[in-house]
């Protein structure tokens, strides 16, 4: 062999090359040593301005939206715009996931922090809902549910309603064509009723005080002018005392005016309004220390025109429900319009009840005290 052969071998040698199968190791990369450079390469790059004055609309964006949702109380209501950015409000934290998305595809420092904003915001309005809050079954349970009156299968609706096994049963919308289809599939589990409009309370328990709320649903010269039968028809709200082992309960079932868009008078909430103030009103004479409010309310709780209710009345939803708790429409529910309130008692938990044939799903809650 040569003195060019032999020096072939030996750089070619297994024991310099590392190779597998020889006793020799491979060097190996230290992962504390790669995090710690890919650490130093990030925080080097967001020393530099460049990735700062990248995205900077995306950056405007994230912070309109936060300063949208922090302030939503102070957006004007001409129109009803409060209202409807209030009755969606939830909803804005979607945007944060999409601007998100823009700011690291710009990769845009600015962008991705100012979302620090909307995000924190956001949390503290709904991060309390996230949490699974209930507790247990309860005392009491109470069920509220807007039939609507175009509902085509009102015997079905009942029999589920039965199946919830609510002790206390608000139904809100009945029409007069379905009001006695409802008295008799209901009254075999719910002996003690009342019906006065179009709202109506179902109870296994006694009932007594029952009278109509006035919830102004018709003022001014035309509602001066209808007759007093045609204005029984046109009740939307009621009050009764529900007998409990606990003592009296004050129970209300109200059905606010309907809110409409139109292009004209953009989001129309007048009459919804006039009637949560009339209701409000109703609410603060009350001289029963406990009080359950269930009904369609046509509004979100964050909504500023339901304030003079919400003001002395707690949601069920939120103190022991678990999610959002949205029940319009039915088949995509995005705004929880029908709500349970209540004052001098304790929600022990607070759920949705299975699709009817309504356009609304039911609610319903455990009450303790």
């Amino acid at each position: 062999m040569t003195q060019l052969d032999t020096a072939e071998i030996e750089q070619s040698s297994p024991a310099d090359t590392g190779a597998p199968g020889t006793g020799a190791m491979a060097p190996q990369a230290d992962p504390g040593r790669t995090v710690r450079a890919r650490t130093q390469q990030a925080v080097r790059a967001l020393s530099e301005p460049e990735p700062w004055k990248r995205g900077l609309v995306p950056a405007a964006l994230a912070l309109l939206l936060g300063l949208l949702m922090l302030l939503h109380a102070q957006i004007t209501d001409r129109g009803g715009l409060g209202s409807l950015v209030e009755t969606f409000l939830p909803w804005f934290g979607l945007f944060v996931p999409v601007l998100l998305a823009v700011g690291l595809w710009r990769r845009s420092a600015s962008a991705v922090a100012a979302l620090l904003l909307p995000v924190t915001v956001w949390l503290s309005l709904f991060g309390g809902l996230l949490v699974d809050k209930a507790q247990s079954d309860g005392d009491l349970t109470v069920a509220s549910h807007n039939v609507a009156a175009e509902n085509a299968d009102p015997v079905g609706t009942a029999r589920d309603l039965v199946d919830s096994g609510a002790d206390v049963l608000a139904l809100e919308e009945i029409s007069q064509q379905a009001k006695g289809t409802y008295e008799k599939e209901l009254a075999k589990a719910y002996p003690h009723h009342t019906v006065q409009g179009t709202v109506g309370l179902w109870s296994k328990l006694p009932l007594s005080d029952v009278r109509p709320v006035d919830t102004e649903q018709d003022v001014g010269p035309l509602g001066d002018a209808k007759p007093a039968s045609k204005k029984l028809v046109d009740i939307r709200a009621l009050r009764a005392t529900v007998a409990t082992d606990r003592g009296p309960l004050a129970v209300y079932v109200a059905h606010l005016g309907s809110v409409r868009v139109t292009p004209e008078g953009g989001f129309g909430t007048a009459t919804r309004n006039r009637n949560a103030r009339a209701l409000g009103a109703a609410l603060a004479a009350e001289r029963n220390e406990r009080v359950v409010l269930l009904g369609d309310l046509n509004g979100a709780l964050d909504d500023r025109a339901l304030g003079d209710i919400t003001s002395q009345l707690r949601s069920a939803q939120d103190e022991a429900g678990n999610g959002f708790g949205f029940t319009w429409p039915a088949t995509f529910p995005v705004a929880r319009i029908d709500q349970i309130l209540v004052r001098g008692v304790e929600p022990t938990s607070a759920y949705l009840l299975p699709e009817t044939g309504s356009d609304h799903l039911p609610v319903a809650a455990g009450i303790s005290w």
